[in-house]
């Protein structure tokens, strides 16, 4: 398989798929390689978020308000591109609604959402009435909400396979089954490209897009990178007529998303799908890589969802899935070179945002890559910012 490429993408997930169709799109010779089918891991494992409700003001807030706007624009550009014949992504723009059941979790609900709404997003407040009217299901014991008409929902391997297909129309190879074994090494110790299970690959610049499974990637090319896997568990419902209209969860979601500890930590989310089915979560726990279900943790998923919506214990659960969530110790994706070794790149650690921030990280990387202006300040994205150089000085990089 010896080719050669400007820029060979390792992980052929949402991410990468983003980042090698705006490459591919600028007239970049793009190689995209993963270890297992595209779009088969994370990406299959999620519930095709696209958020601002659980962001607060930050560089992660600004980098999903321009994602929001360019998947709204996506939806029809991929439909016109890859014809009727082509999956829909399903893009629904169906909003958020953030639940509370007691006074001080209202107090700190808005406390929050005022805080979003000077940075730009749209948080309205809602009575406890007002909330029944979004969703006339809520338990009794709601007594305030915030709805974020924002919020929107695609789903992740349509929209994947997608971004794949208008990459691969722009010129992008997609090989799977291939795995990435260690570097080709130029004058100056210069990353050139790729050796795999399937030959070299060689190429100006290697971009790591693997998920939590980057810092692995990362350490046979060389590197260190501070992703760790933080897994998550997804009760599936039978179908049912639509109960749910927009996605929902309890206001413990944010605290969760934002934690660094490393124990199981669950709150309610709940969304329907377009095939009838309820989508329940989440949860939060690193346990490296152990992909065993757990008993305990649906339990516990069960129970908040039902706290949520009562008619949810009279129903029926389908299946039930897990999956990996790229973690960084910061809440930031990194996105950008590496300053030690030049030629390697990186988009990857967006924990549970990376279908919402996919666009924009692949708009960002390829300006940067191609010397183009960014939509947002790249900075914050930075491998070697602040906010993580404590920990790679304390080798924690590779834990």
């Amino acid at each position: 398989m010896d080719v050669a490429a400007d820029v060979v993408i390792v992980g052929a997930g949402i991410v990468g798929a983003a980042c090698a169709r705006a490459l591919a799109r600028a007239g970049a010779r793009v190689t995209v390689l993963d270890r297992v089918a595209a779009a088969s891991a994370t990406s299959a494992h999620g519930e095709g978020n696209l958020l601002v409700s659980d962001k607060g003001p930050g560089p992660e807030l600004e980098l999903a308000k321009v994602s929001l706007r360019r998947w709204a624009h996506l939806a029809d550009e991929l439909a016109d591109e890859l014809g009727p014949l082509f999956p829909s992504i399903e893009h629904e723009a169906k909003g958020g609604l953030v639940v509370v059941t007691s006074a001080d979790g209202l107090d700190g609900l808005r406390g929050f959402a005022e805080a979003q709404r000077a940075a730009g997003v749209e948080a309205v407040e809602v009575t406890a009435e007002q909330a029944r009217e979004l969703e006339p299901d809520l338990a009794p014991g709601v007594v305030g909400a915030v709805y974020y008409p924002q919020d929107a929902q695609v789903q992740p391997v349509a929209a994947a396979e997608a971004l794949l297909a208008s990459a691969r129309r722009a010129g992008a190879v997609v090989r799977t089954e291939v795995e990435v074994t260690g570097p080709l090494l130029g004058d100056g110790g210069r990353l050139t490209g790729v050796a795999t299970t399937r030959g070299e690959v060689s190429a100006g610049a290697v971009v790591v897009a693997a998920g939590p499974w980057s810092a692995e990637v990362a350490e046979r090319l060389g590197a260190r990178i501070a992703v760790r896997p933080r897994r998550g568990m997804v009760l599936v419902t039978t179908p049912m007529r639509q109960r749910v209209r927009h996605k929902v969860y309890d206001g413990d979601y944010f605290a969760a998303t934002q934690s660094a500890g490393a124990e199981l930590q669950t709150s309610a989310v709940i969304e329907s799908t377009r095939g009838g089915t309820v989508l329940i979560g989440s949860s939060r726990e690193q346990v490296g890589f152990d992909d065993r279900l757990s008993t305990q943790v649906l339990a516990q998923l069960a129970r908040r969802a039902v706290a949520v919506f009562p008619f949810l214990a009279r129903t029926n659960v389908m299946r039930s899935y897990l999956g990996f969530r790229p973690y960084m110790p910061d809440h930031l994706p990194v996105i950008g070179p590496d300053p030690a070794l030049p030629g390697l790149w990186f988009a990857t650690g967006h924990e549970g945002a990376g279908v919402g921030l996919a666009p924009a990280t692949g708009d960002l990387l390829a300006a940067g890559m191609l010397g183009l202006a960014a939509a947002v300040d790249p900075r914050p994205y930075a491998v070697d910012r602040p906010t993580l150089r404590p920990r790679v000085a304390h080798g924690e990089a590779l834990a």
